[in-house]
């Protein structure tokens, strides 16, 4: 859609608010049916958070919407994202904490839109110019979660390799470190640098994301290679925020990061 909201979003609220309507409902009724709130309801109607896959369920038992729901549930994934994102998406967008740690490039979420469409294109085998551009947009859209009401509490660990490599060439690469900057003054957000010298690292195993949800269920998701897995065991949830923890320790305190940010695109 042209204010960026993902168009599944978009259809499933309306559709939602039909049935809703029929039935003769208020959102504070609807949502009392559904044991959610009345601005959660109101949120998923104007296409500002996605319908999870527990929130469709209840909301088809409560309108009886004679299966409608359910069949819209399959396309509500952030339009222009790449398959793996289908299932972890939507739980991101609703998180109340985001915590990650990215090796090889800026994480998506802090990405400008031209280092994003050159992280994109570097894709191997190539994407179609079409394909791209999708997936650009989709990228863009996600990180209205940064900046939605109420805040997301969020914290970035990066490589520092990351930030030295100039995907899309230099004025790309400045671009991003400014940008960086930026984000990096929003109050919500932390972002640290780990740099390369030091010698001992618990990342090694790659990226993760650690996030908790309205509901306080904490999940992980970790990707590369083609292959995305979303961690919803405690146990297995719990090794990964304490290698998490050693590696926030290890890295820069967000002001040294900054001073580093700003130092390197000096340096370009």
């Amino acid at each position: 859609m042209a204010d960026g909201t993902p168009q599944s979003w978009a259809t499933f609220g309306l559709m939602l608010g039909h049935f809703r309507g029929l039935k003769g409902l208020t959102q504070a009724e609807l949502g009392q049916l559904m044991g959610y709130s009345e601005s959660m309801v109101a949120a998923v109607e104007q296409a500002r958070r996605p319908a999870l896959p527990e929130f469709v369920r209840k909301a088809e038992a409560a309108l009886d919407a004679q299966g409608a729901l359910l069949k819209l549930e399959k396309t509500l994934s952030l339009d222009g994202l790449p398959a793996l994102l289908a299932e972890f998406a939507p739980i991101e967008a609703e998180a109340v904490t985001r915590y990650s740690y990215d090796a090889l490039s800026v994480p998506g979420l802090l990405q400008t839109e031209a280092y994003a469409r050159a992280a994109i294109g570097a894709r191997c085998p190539p994407l179609d110019d079409e394909e791209v551009e999708s997936r650009v947009r989709g990228r863009m859209t996600r990180q209205a979660v940064l900046t939605r009401t109420p805040p997301i509490i969020a914290a970035f660990v990066v490589e520092e390799v990351a930030l030295r490599r100039p995907l899309g060439g230099r004025a790309v690469q400045k671009a991003q470190l400014l940008h960086l900057l930026e984000c990096g003054g929003m109050r919500n957000l932390q972002i640290q640098v780990m740099p390369t010298e030091v010698e001992e690292h618990p990342g090694l195993d790659g990226p993760l994301v650690l996030v908790e949800g309205f509901d306080r269920r904490e999940q992980a998701y970790v990707e590369g290679q083609g292959v995305s897995l979303l961690i919803s065991d405690s146990k297995e949830v719990s090794v990964l925020k304490a290698r998490y923890g050693i590696i926030r320790t290890q890295a820069l305190t967000p002001r040294d990061s900054t001073d580093l940010i700003r130092k390197l695109a000096q340096e370009l």
